[in-house]
This record gives structure tokens, sequence and C-alpha cells, in this order.
């Protein structure tokens, strides 16, 4: 029965692909002024319980700080926000 209230109290799939979502792009937003981000793609699904997020970012090489770190760290942001949705 724990189980079912447990299930219940679960956010929505969509709620978890919106809340990813927005943290990842929060991040990428912190480290560049949107008009340096010429191109942002942000793809995320959640499925079976599975988070996958990828995050495409292209700003100039001057723009700021390095691309990867910047994605990468979305990346994991999102996953934490993620983990924290849960944990509510």
């Amino acid at each position: 029965m724990a189980d079912d209230a447990d299930a219940a109290s679960d956010p929505s799939d969509d709620e978890v692909v919106r809340t990813a979502a927005e943290a990842a792009e929060g991040i990428v937003f912190k480290h560049y002024d949107q008009s340096a981000v010429t191109d942002l793609d942000v793809t995320v699904t959640f499925e079976d319980g599975v988070l996958d997020v990828d995050v495409y970012l292209n700003a100039p090489a001057d723009a700021g700080p390095d691309r990867e770190a910047v994605a990468q760290e979305a990346v994991e942001t999102a996953g934490e926000a993620v983990d924290e949705l849960f944990d509510e």
C-alpha cells in the first residue's frame, strides 16, 4: 500500500521533463548572455524512471566559459533538480 501512495505522489513525467529542461537552461543563461548563445538545444526524456538529458550549446569561443563545461554542468544540474523534485 505504501508503494501505491508513493507512486501517486510522484511528479508526472511532464513535470520531470519540464523541471530538468528549465534547470539546464538556467545554468546556460547563468554563464552566458542570451544574445551570446547562437544555438541551444536541451533534450530531456523520462521513461520508465530513467532521466536522459542532452545539452547542445553553441556560443562563440570568446563569449565566456568553456561551452562543454557549461553543457556538462547543465546536465548535472538538471539531474539534481529532478532528484529534488522526487524528494519533495
